[in-house]
């Protein structure tokens, strides 16, 4: 039986973060703060010897390049963000303010909620689902919020209504176990990046 550890970590801030703004694939940078925090990051064992892939968007692939430098990081399109379609670039609030019953019925449609023109919460999960089956070594990958959440619901089966069965914490590490057949599992939470 298959059963290949893995951790994910969220990457560092961008200015978009701060206001609060969905990025979705929208390819932002890291803010000034958020390379000073990348800086700062160090791995925990073992994952400090693991290998280390990326989502391509740059948030993400400058964090992976931040966070010991030295090791080579390989890009893969399916850790990236979801897509939030024409709602990036908005915060939750303007979306609630405007958008009516239409962003209303969207927000409780859990793993369904689909932005228009953009990606849902299960087929961002099938594509993460997908990533993990061809993992044949550990590796830490550098992904994004709304992608991290959406491979939590694949291995707890949160539905993403309600409050998520853990708080994750977005500046620290988070340790899963890919099985057969793209079933995940979580081996630990909220570890401490070292600085």
């Amino acid at each position: 039986m298959r059963a290949v550890p893995f951790a994910l970590l969220r990457h560092a801030p961008t200015a978009w973060n701060a206001g609060g703004r969905l990025q979705g694939l929208t390819d932002t940078c890291l803010s000034p703060e958020g390379e000073a925090a990348a800086r700062q990051w160090r791995l925990p064992p073992p994952a400090a010897h693991w290998k280390r892939s990326s989502s391509p968007l740059q948030r993400a692939r400058r964090t992976a390049e931040l966070v010991q430098p030295s090791a080579p990081v390989a890009l893969d399109s399916r850790l990236r963000e979801m897509s939030f379609g024409v709602w990036e670039g908005f915060t939750v609030k303007q979306l609630r303010a405007t958008g009516g019953e239409a962003f209303a019925a969207a927000e409780a449609a859990g793993l369904d909620f689909h932005p228009p023109g953009g990606e849902s919460p299960r087929l961002a999960m099938a594509r993460l689902s997908q990533w993990s089956s061809t993992l044949t070594e550990p590796v830490v990958a550098v992904s994004h919020k709304a992608a991290i959440r959406a491979l939590l619901a694949l291995a707890t089966g949160w539905n993403m209504l309600g409050r998520p069965p853990h708080k994750l914490d977005w500046t620290c590490l988070h340790f899963f176990v890919a099985h057969d057949a793209g079933r995940v599992t979580i081996e630990r939470l909220n570890v401490p990046l070292t600085s």
